[in-house]
């Protein structure tokens, strides 16, 4: 009796139960693969917010330089983004500033006492020698008034330096305080183009060592005030040279970037400053 009774229900069970239990286990075990792939993305990502702040370390303080060919006292300072003088001061180097390959240069620290009285020799001489230079820029600002439609009114005069634009075509980028990208201006222009001095000054650098400038010019213009010209296609004087404001130092080109442009830096007491403050 009892086999008789339980053969239909285990036909249905057979046959229209276990189909849908089926169905069901396998749906439950999707939704739980579905949570287990969830919870592991969710514990990696929670993983991520601490790894995140190992890679990025502590930065790395550069306390000396060691001297490669080519490199000068200038264009060591300039990397850096320190004053040549207080370089020249605290490694006891007198002017003319003569560094060696090898020769290691500490970027930081005080003067040391012992040299304390050369270290200010040393700061007086360069300043003897461009005293003549406060009578030179009346004779660039003469030559301003018909250089270029910039100056129609006047030139920017900062101490005893009078400044000029270096190139006529149009500002692309411009300088942004503490971006280490952006310590200049960005002028474009056509490659072969005219890269003009922007002051009366002496050429203290002329080369490509420095990573990022390509073909490179650094002008010193007094103790205080240097420029620099960069991704030059060919550069027309050396170092040593003495030029004048407007004078033809190179052209423009795109040595080291991707485009024709002038990239154009002014530097007060080693420190990038802005030179639409200075350019007319």
């Amino acid at each position: 009796m009892e086999c008789h009774l339980l053969q239909p229900f285990e036909r249905r069970c057979w046959r229209n139960k276990l189909p849908k239990i089926g169905h069901c286990l396998w749906g439950v075990l999707k939704i739980l693969g579905l949570l287990i792939l969830l919870q592991a993305i969710s514990s990696c990502s929670s993983h991520k917010a601490p790894s995140s702040s190992l890679r990025q370390p502590p930065s790395i303080k550069i306390t000396h330089h060691t001297v490669s060919k080519g490199d000068t006292l200038y264009s060591i300072a300039w990397r850096y983004g320190k004053d040549f003088r207080h370089l020249a001061a605290i490694n006891g180097i007198r002017s003319p500033y003569q560094i060696y390959p090898g020769q290691r240069i500490k970027l930081a620290g005080s003067v040391p006492t012992k040299s304390t009285v050369s270290a200010k020799n040393k700061q007086k001489v360069p300043v003897t020698k461009t005293k003549p230079k406060t009578t030179q820029p009346t004779t660039a600002k003469k030559s301003l008034t018909s250089s270029t439609k910039r100056q129609t009114t006047t030139s920017r005069r900062s101490g005893s330096v009078s400044w000029r634009w270096p190139a006529k075509g149009k500002v692309i980028s411009h300088f942004r305080s503490g971006d280490p990208l952006r310590k200049g201006v960005d002028i474009a222009g056509e490659k072969g183009e005219s890269v003009l001095a922007a002051a009366d000054g002496t050429v203290i650098y002329a080369g490509s060592a420095l990573r990022g400038y390509g073909k490179l010019l650094i002008v010193k213009h007094d103790e205080v005030y240097l420029s620099a010209y960069a991704h030059n296609h060919r550069l027309l004087v050396k170092e040593g040279s003495r030029v004048k404001a407007g004078q033809r130092i190179a052209e423009l080109g795109s040595s080291g970037t991707d485009r024709n442009k002038l990239h154009f830096e002014i530097r007060k007491n080693g420190q990038p400053v802005d030179p639409l403050a200075y350019l007319p």
